[in-house]
């Protein structure tokens, strides 16, 4: 990825920013967002920015490589709207890919989810079986149903990159969002001002938690290698709630208790963790932020 003309959807968001940034080391980028979940304050200077939506008829898709990573990425708007959370994931994903074949882009590399692997706690490999249990999910496998359409019949190469429980702290890209930030950064901030987090159930749910920088190298090495299929991205670690909120005590140096409330979420996935040899063996890639290392990164700003 150097000398490329490049779009990121979703690129004022938390994972968008971060690649766009990353990338504009090397390449022309553009970073389109509609400024739903997204602030053009998470892009560096060196990063065009486009104030537009995925479903606009004229999108800056004039470009090598497309990452799409703009949608609707919060459960409840999919519950509480499923028509309008169908049209930005799925109607947005095919405008923006289709406009960006008819420009002659042929590298695409789009957000998935892990979530379609509904609760394991075994390594999940992108061969196992997968269904929608959510609208969000729907959404996500419909993005794959299409990447295959683009893949099979236009010969694009369409990377479906499955992402595991993406995190980084408030001081990234993600401080604006509140209650839709990344679970660790929100508890973090929490912890760190003597504020209990908040724990559904008792705190036994993992998660395979996956620092922003791995996400980014991997969506990066995709686009280099032109994977064509699905990918997951992940650790192939997991981590409890409880243990989560134990060692973030520890690295702030306080002594939290979090609260319980009752998990009363239908369908709503306990226990994530990613299978990556598919991955490794096709570019070479493994996760280089251990769960330890990634929490201290998310403290320093309160310890400093």
């Amino acid at each position: 990825m150097q000398g490329k003309r490049v779009l990121v959807t979703g690129g004022a968001g938390f994972i968008g920013s971060n690649l766009a940034n990353h990338l504009a080391r090397a390449n022309d980028v553009v970073a389109l967002d509609d400024l739903y979940l997204g602030t053009p304050e998470n892009l560096s200077d060196d990063v065009t920015f486009v104030d537009g939506s995925v479903l606009d008829e004229d999108l800056p898709t004039d470009v090598d490589v497309l990452f799409h990573l703009a949608a609707l990425s919060s459960r409840p708007m999919h519950e509480d709207d499923p028509a309008h959370g169908a049209r930005v994931n799925v109607e947005g994903f095919v405008n923006t890919v289709e406009q960006a074949r008819r420009d002659g882009c042929e590298t695409v590399v789009y957000a998935s989810t892990s979530s379609i692997y509904g609760d394991q706690t075994d390594p999940s490999p992108e061969s196992m079986p997968v269904e929608a249990r959510t609208g969000y999910e729907a959404s996500k496998l419909a993005r794959e149903r299409y990447g295959e359409y683009y893949s099979n019949f236009h010969g694009l190469t369409m990377a479906g990159m499955r992402f595991f429980s993406v995190y980084q702290g408030f001081a990234g890209a993600e401080a604006h969002k509140g209650e839709f930030a990344n679970l660790i950064a929100q508890f973090a901030d929490e912890v760190a001002n003597g504020e209990s987090p908040v724990l559904w159930g008792d705190g036994t749910q993992t998660r395979d938690f996956t620092h922003v920088d791995d996400i980014v190298r991997g969506l990066e090495l995709a686009a280099d290698h032109e994977l064509d299929g699905i990918y997951n991205l992940g650790t192939g670690e997991s981590y409890s709630l409880n243990e989560l909120v134990e060692r973030l005590n520890e690295v702030l140096g306080t002594d939290v208790d979090p609260e319980y409330e009752p998990l009363t979420m239908k369908n709503y996935v306990h226990d994530t963790m990613a299978e990556v040899s598919k991955m490794r063996e096709a570019t070479g890639w493994e996760p280089e932020i251990p769960f330890d290392e990634g929490l201290e990164r998310v403290c320093a700003p309160y310890l400093d």
